[in-house]
């Protein structure tokens, strides 16, 4: 083989070398570009006002729907519960399938503390991070497996939640969702980041999120 026809030959080699380190080079700043964003999202915020309180009209939230609010970056999810989801939600074949029924880890304020695990029982409020590795569970209005009747799935890993946000045993999240500081001024506002009067509970300080 002659020098000039060995030149000839290694270009093309070259140039595919070349090649594939600007198109290695072009998907890591791609995917950087992407991840950006993400990463930020996941950063606390510096700015007071995204630490004020959020007022959510739940006005028209009729008996067996949801709705997400956001406070602090994080879905928040409030529920109307019905009298059926309540009757359920004390049902001792229910309670037998949970982690967490009594809420005995810190997952939420002392003053939701109970069996519905809110300020009264039609409504319930949750962050709504699954506590395993932070999906956003869905919501099922009604589920035809087991006595739940409606749930909070998670689509990554099928961990489940029941409508108070407790966690059913044999998932892989750990804790029951969270729940924020809250407080009902009115009879159609609830207002996500305040504890009621005389009451104290900083969201930090919860086991996980």
């Amino acid at each position: 083989m002659t020098a000039e026809t060995e030149s000839v030959e290694t270009h093309p080699s070259g140039r595919r070398s070349f090649l594939g380190l600007v198109t290695t080079a072009g998907v890591a700043t791609g995917a950087a570009a992407c991840a950006i964003p993400f990463v930020q999202s996941l950063q606390p915020q510096d700015s007071a006002a995204a630490h004020l309180p959020v007022d959510v009209d739940i006005s028209h939230l009729a008996p067996g729907q949801q709705m997400t609010a956001v406070w602090q970056s994080k879905p928040v999810f409030i529920i109307h519960r019905t009298p059926e989801d309540l009757n359920r939600l004390q049902d001792a074949s229910l309670i037998a399938l949970l982690r967490d029924p009594e809420s005995d880890a810190h997952q939420q304020p002392d003053y939701t503390r109970n069996w519905h695990r809110s300020l009264v029982p039609e409504y319930g409020v949750y962050v709504g991070i699954c506590t395993h590795l932070g999906c956003v569970p869905a919501y099922v209005k009604e589920s035809t497996s087991g006595p739940a009747g409606g749930l909070y799935g998670c689509p990554c890993h099928g961990s489940r939640f029941d409508l108070a946000g407790r966690v059913f045993k044999g998932v892989p999240a750990p804790y029951n969702l969270p729940v924020p500081p809250h407080v009902m001024p009115s009879a159609s506002i609830i207002r996500l980041g305040e504890n009621p009067a005389g009451k104290t509970f900083d969201f930090g300080s919860i086991e996980q999120i």
